[in-house]
């Protein structure tokens, strides 16, 4: 059953939100007459941006995790004859056929783990940020240059957290790993690496995730004034912009993308046929790197894999967030209700 904004159960909700609306506080009714969805968000507390943050980010890795295998494996610069893959259904049938069925979900705790906080976070920057850089370029409207804005700064606080988390989990998911759990990885790279492992591919990870989350963003905020203009709560129209708005994204930063997967994995052949001795850091070796290896078609590895995670990742990712902020703020609110 759908949570629709215009249910009898949210009316009196609506009525208490009324001085809220953007519009400058002339109601909570639209045109067709069902609530303004934007009017719960407005007034939705931090902590209710953060519960619904954690919960899309938790369920949004949970689902996509073994495509994410895959693509970690197609971005491979020089992967073992035995890990080379051709369609995403056949990668994942070749791999749970021969190295165990569980093998896609390896590395998924500790992704769990870093995605909720990180996420949690994600979610409240943007939010705040958004509403407050609306307030001085558009004067209370929608302001797409906001909303990149906005999902900049998120960005930064998002890859702090889980930048280690995604060192480990994708030194778990490439062939032939050494490691065999998180914790055996995590103890391993401190010890022979250092701390400054977990934030190798950190300005990487930003120079491909300020892009993509102002690109993610600006998209999903633009398709919502299409095809939900009245924002009310429309679990189609949030699957459908995510879908899309992340599958733009994902194609745009891919190039970026395998850059930051050799600076995780640190890629042993990669680094030996690049005649590189030592570790690898710093984007600009990176990109020489993948060049010097694939040429130009190196930069779009894994491409499709990539999209292929990214467009029901965000569309997850949304409609799960959406929900969780609506329930969580109309219950907020109900219970604040005089009876």
């Amino acid at each position: 059953m759908e949570l629709r904004s215009g249910s009898v159960g949210s009316q009196a909700v609506a009525r208490r939100m009324d001085g809220d609306s953007r519009d400058g506080g002339g109601g909570g009714k639209d045109a067709t007459g069902s609530e303004d969805y934007e009017n719960l968000p407005t007034s939705a507390s931090v902590s209710t941006h953060m519960t619904a943050g954690a919960m899309a980010g938790i369920l949004e890795h949970s689902v996509m995790y073994p495509v994410d295998s895959v693509k970690t494996r197609m971005q491979s610069l020089s992967p073992d004859p035995k890990a080379q893959y051709t369609s995403i259904y056949g990668a994942l049938k070749r791999i749970m056929r021969t190295e165990g069925f569980w093998r896609p979900l390896r590395g998924l705790n500790v992704m769990v783990l870093g995605a909720g906080p990180a996420h949690a976070m994600y979610f409240a920057c943007y939010e705040n940020m958004k509403r407050t850089f609306n307030d001085v370029f558009h004067h209370q409207g929608n302001s797409h240059l906001a909303n990149g804005i906005a999902g900049s700064m998120a960005t930064l606080l998002h890859d702090a957290v889980m930048n280690p988390a995604e060192v480990v989990k994708q030194r778990l998911q490439m062939y032939n790993s050494q490691h065999q759990s998180a914790l055996s990885c995590i103890r391993t790279v401190w010890r022979t690496e250092g701390l400054g492992a977990f934030y190798r591919s950190y300005t990487t990870q930003l120079t491909m995730n300020i892009p993509f989350q102002s690109i993610h963003f600006i998209t999903y905020e633009f398709l919502q004034e299409q095809v939900n203009p009245h924002r009310t709560y429309n679990p189609q129209s949030h699957i459908i912009s995510g879908g899309l708005a992340g599958a733009l994204a994902a194609a745009a930063t891919t190039p970026l993308d395998v850059c930051k997967t050799l600076l995780n994995t640190q890629e042993n052949m990669a680094l030996s046929l690049a005649n590189i001795s030592g570790r690898l850091s710093g984007m600009a070796n990176a990109f020489r790197t993948v060049y010097r290896l694939n040429g130009l078609a190196g930069y779009f590895k894994g491409i499709q894999a990539r999209v292929i995670y990214q467009m029901p990742s965000t569309a997850i990712s949304w409609s799960v967030y959406e929900f969780f902020k609506y329930f969580l703020t109309k219950r907020q609110l109900e219970n604040r209700a005089p009876y």
